[in-house]
């Protein structure tokens, strides 16, 4: 398997090939399964990572070091507290110095430029985590989870539905773009991703037959569709005062039981979690008090549903971002 991608970074899905992308999901699917059958891969015996949260996730922290373990590697983890990157020290100077303690870094936190920074300063391979506007691992995820259940990624109709201008509908549109899928941003105007990504991404469709569309009515765009493809109305490090204006304009674009009868039996339900479908949570007990809905983005009846596959999607950033690093950092695979 020649994914090409020893000693490089990670940083957004637009730096790879459509070989490298089906070449790390290959790899995925290939890690998963020898973890699934008990067989050792520990391909980085001895290596040590720094892990740089900015943003504090469960996923994406137990992702990377249940993978870094799995393959002989020791992960450091840097909580906001834990690092003075970008406030007692400069950008390129922490990823000097990590660069000489660690053979990788993932950094997970806001603009992309910093991951970029960290990349052009450490001298070894940087992971991007999630910033503000793309999140390549979790992309890497979704569309295993998609080949699992669909047998194939091209020519597949995913439909975002709500607020497509940060990371997840930028990076899901990438994604699609890149691999020859069908890829539907349904929202307000206002919410569609960047005009200057969008013509890139079209640029990108043009050479592998994707399809790129912006739809403001739901049932028009989720006709047909094979995966449908929601995240929170309200992005970390917002602030709480914009709960209302997407309160109120995205309520229309809410993932309900009408929209996947819409779409068809063959449509599975997707998101990158964490999720709010329902009061079990402190932030959803509180939307409620304040607002009188008992969901958001999605009802508990589509989340809880035979077509969701988010967990499946969940299980998969491990595998992925396994493949990453593998890919990035091993001698041979």
């Amino acid at each position: 398997m020649s994914i090409d991608l020893k000693g490089k970074s990670f940083l957004k899905l637009l730096d790879l090939t459509p070989a490298q992308i089906e070449g790390l999901i290959d790899l995925a699917a290939d890690l998963k399964a020898k973890k699934k059958a008990g067989v050792a891969h520990r391909l980085c015996e001895g290596k040590s990572i720094a892990l740089v949260f900015e943003k504090t996730s469960t996923r994406t922290r137990c992702a990377f070091e249940v993978a870094a373990a799995d393959l002989g590697m020791h992960p450091v983890y840097l909580d906001p507290a834990g690092s003075q990157i970008g406030k007692k020290e400069s950008i390129a100077d922490t990823a000097r110095v990590l660069g000489r303690m660690f053979d990788g870094i993932e950094y997970r936190g806001f603009g992309q430029t910093i991951v970029e920074e960290l990349a052009a300063y450490a001298g070894v391979p940087v992971w991007n985590g999630m910033t503000n506007e793309f999140h390549p691992t979790q992309i890497l995820a979704d569309f295993l989870t998609i080949r699992e259940h669909f047998g194939a990624l091209k020519g597949k109709k995913l439909v975002y539905m709500g607020d497509a201008r940060y990371n997840m509908g930028n990076s899901l549109m990438v994604g699609c773009a890149k691999m020859g899928m069908h890829f539907v941003a349904c929202a307000p105007e206002k919410y569609f991703p960047n005009a200057e990504l969008v013509a890139e991404c079209q640029a990108v469709a043009a050479e592998t037959g994707a399809t790129l569309e912006f739809i403001t009515d739901p049932m028009t765009a989720t006709k047909n569709a094979d995966v449908i493809y929601t995240d929170v109305w309200v992005s970390m490090g917002e602030p709480a005062e914009v709960w209302q204006e997407r309160i109120n304009d995205l309520s229309p674009y809410q993932v309900n039981a009408a929209l996947m009868n819409n779409a068809g039996a063959q449509c599975r339900f997707m998101h990158c979690l964490p999720a709010f479908h329902d009061l079990k949570t402190t932030t959803g007990k509180q939307i409620h008090e304040q607002f009188g809905i008992d969901c958001m983005e999605v009802t508990d009846e589509v989340f809880e549903s035979a077509q969701s596959i988010v967990f499946d999607e969940a299980e998969n950033r491990m595998h992925t971002i396994k493949a990453v690093m593998a890919a990035t950092l091993c001698d041979s695979l």
